[in-house]
């Protein structure tokens, strides 16, 4: 469920504003957004996932609660909306909502509680183990491990050419995905970006549009380059928010009255506006700047690899003289308009900060972006475009896109050979480095019996991939550390356990073989996720987990979720291994990718059809040349290979059904399907 805005909330506070936050309730579970201060517009942009059990009852709902919260008293209700799960099932929902009364009703109350807008999805799918995918990630892969096949004759292009703009970005990231698995993202990267070089005519079009080619490098620099992103930008990004300096450029929303204290006189108070803004921006923009031009070394060996063969592409593609700037902008326009910039406007979609800016920070980063992709297209439109007011600061991009140029070509003067790109990718986070952090609240099973809501304790939290370790401020120096391999248990605990949400828990395992629980809680629902990915994924090596556990806790000699008497009682719910978030900062996962290429490929099967129409389907050659390679048109063979999948998953559904071990996997796939 995708919480993105709200408008028009009805004021709760005397100030005439709320502090409005959501409650998602589906199926027994219930998620809070964060709490947006002093607003009746707010914006969230987070998601909530439910992860509901089979055969859930029919007639289910989904109810969607606005709140205002209040620091002392009860929090005051501001509206509703609900949903059937059986609407959704049929097709997503998304669009704006009008709020009502509790309960939902019809009477015409709505248009006094404002409107919410949100997108809801329920997926269900079912991942089989991962030999049943090999066939087609062998497919998908042939192109790369084979390159003398002809460009449309492959299963890559057939994909390229069924998939529409709606799906692209979600294709994207899956085959980033598989190929990093692989440790073929590079030259996958080189294969799309050549196809779209061939097609491309007019060197100034390069990679503007949202292309499989182009969605496929922005995704695998937010999967690579993440680190090294939080590493340039965070320390600007974090003084900006804490600053909040109010800038502003455009004199149609300048607030004046800021410095009408100083001068009567408009124009003079509009000047002093404009020259203080221009020295912030200056600052912020200078400092962004020397982050990134010194930053060489810092930026991922593959990432810089691959640019380079992108470049070696470019400019073999437009040799010319004249078109000596493309080979910068074919670098320039995926790095700072697709990577710089909207980090900058959005800290919080790439994980830099933890909360969305308030409108005047917003403004600031706005502006900041503006400048960035002017300077990521080398100043090549400065004074063309409609904001005649930004041209103050053209002083400052002009000399910043020498710079950036210098630091295009230092980017790529690496050699192909030190990526080391294997079957697993450069790690996405530094092995013994923190890998996240942050204030929670934590308890221990077994501890002091006091009222749950008074059991936890505020910590400063450390993760590496060797230990979680807390202590009570990050500069206290005696600590508790829980050793990631002896962890046995990470999951969530059922709400109502503790009179706190988003609650997790850590079973470990000491060298006597006992188990000891720590219970953390987090301050959001998208606050838990995080931490249950980073968690997960740091002991995911983990041989010794258990199977199931109790989401619940033991209190007053009996567990709160079974009743069952004993302490030693085995689990009652079983638990997981990973946390996929549907997102490109998920963990690798082939099979789970796989998946969602197969259902994507069935839901696009007419025009797949019309594909393969045009010759026969799975033609064997009785010899191939190199793993992976097969005679007859792609897209027969991927038709075969998907009615493979077909056949498994209705085997795999009529075997689900009754008590038994999982489907065999398949014998190793044959070089044709």
């Amino acid at each position: 469920c995708h919480l993105i805005e709200a408008r028009d909330l009805a004021p709760r506070d005397l100030s005439g504003t709320s502090d409005p936050f959501a409650r998602v309730s589906c199926c027994g579970h219930t998620l809070e957004t964060a709490v947006i201060k002093k607003t009746r517009f707010p914006h969230w942009d987070e998601v909530l996932e439910f992860e509901l059990a089979e055969g859930e009852p029919e007639g289910a709902m989904l109810s969607v609660e606005l709140w205002d919260w209040d620091i002392v008293g009860k929090n005051d209700f501001l509206g509703r909306v609900e949903f059937s799960l059986d609407t959704i099932c049929t097709e997503p929902t998304k669009g704006w909502f009008q709020l009502l009364p509790f309960p939902s009703t019809t009477e015409d109350h709505g248009g006094r509680l404002g409107a919410l807008r949100l997108a809801v999805r329920l997926v269900e799918d079912r991942v089989l183990p991962p030999p049943y995918y090999q066939p087609l990630i062998q497919l998908l892969t042939e192109p790369i491990l084979c390159p003398g096949q002809p460009p449309a004759g492959t299963a890559l292009a057939v994909l390229e050419e069924v998939t529409s703009g709606e799906s692209r970005q979600d294709v994207a990231t899956k085959l980033v995905k598989i190929f990093l698995g692989q440790g073929l993202a590079v030259p996958f990267l080189d294969y799309l970006t050549a196809r779209e070089l061939a097609r491309t005519t007019d060197p100034n079009t390069l990679f503007r549009s949202n292309s499989l080619a182009s969605k496929s490098v922005e995704q695998f620099m937010k999967v690579v380059g993440l680190p090294y992103l939080h590493e340039v930008l965070k320390p600007v990004v974090n003084r900006i928010f804490e600053e909040k300096k109010y800038v502003e450029l455009d004199p149609g929303k300048m607030e004046l009255s800021r410095s009408r204290r100083i001068s009567f006189k408009g124009s003079l108070s509009e000047a002093r506006v404009r020259e203080s803004s221009l020295e912030l921006l200056k600052g912020y923009l200078g400092d962004i700047i020397d982050a990134i031009v010194g930053s060489v070394e810092k930026c991922p060996l593959v990432m810089r690899v691959a640019f380079k063969q992108l470049r070696r592409r470019v400019e073999e593609r437009f040799p010319s003289a004249q078109h000596e700037e493309v080979r910068y902008f074919s670098i320039s326009g995926f790095l700072f308009l697709r990577f710089f910039a909207p980090a900058v406007l959005t800290p919080k979609l790439f994980s830099l900060r933890e909360q969305h800016a308030d409108p005047r920070t917003g403004r600031t980063l706005l502006l900041l972006a503006k400048a960035l992709q002017s300077i990521g297209n080398l100043g090549l439109q400065l004074g063309q475009g409609k904001e005649p007011w930004m041209a103050p600061l053209h002083a400052v991009l002009l000399p910043s896109v020498t710079r950036v140029k210098a630091f295009l070509d230092s980017l790529v003067a690496v050699e192909s050979t030190e990526a080391g790109e294997g079957p697993v990718p450069p790690a996405l986070c530094r092995p013994s480095a923190t890998i996240k952090e942050g204030y929670l609240h934590t308890r221990t099973a077994g501890g002091p019996t006091l009222l749950p809501r008074f059991a936890f304790k505020k910590r400063y939290f450390w993760l590496s991939s060797e230990a979680l370790t807390y202590s009570k401020s990050p500069e206290w120096q005696v600590r508790c550390s829980i050793p990631v391999p002896r962890m046995r248990v990470v999951e969530r605990v059922d709400e109502g356990t503790f009179q706190h949400p988003h609650v997790m828990q850590i079973v470990a395992q000491d060298g006597a073989g006992q188990l000891h629980t720590t219970y953390i809680q987090c301050k959001s629902a998208q606050e838990l996720w995080q931490w249950l990915w980073a968690v997960r994924q740091a002991s995911s090596a983990n041989e010794a987990m258990l199977p199931t556990c109790h989401p619940g806790t033991f209190r007053a000699g009996r567990w709160t979720c079974c009743l069952q008497p004993a302490c030693a009682a085995p689990g009652c719910s079983r638990t997981h291994s990973t946390v996929a978030l549907g997102e490109w900062s998920d963990p690798l996962d082939p099979a789970a990718a796989a998946q969602t290429l197969y259902g994507h490929l069935r839901r696009v099967g007419t025009r797949l059809w019309a594909a393969g129409a045009e010759g026969p389907e799975g033609n064997a050659a009785s010899e191939p040349p190199c793993p992976g390679q097969a005679g007859g048109p792609a897209a027969g063979r991927l038709q075969a290979v998907l009615r493979d999948l077909d056949i498994a998953h209705d085997a795999f559904a009529r075997r689900h059904g009754s008590p038994g071990p999982p489907p065999s996997p398949p014998p190793a796939p044959a070089p044709t399907t």
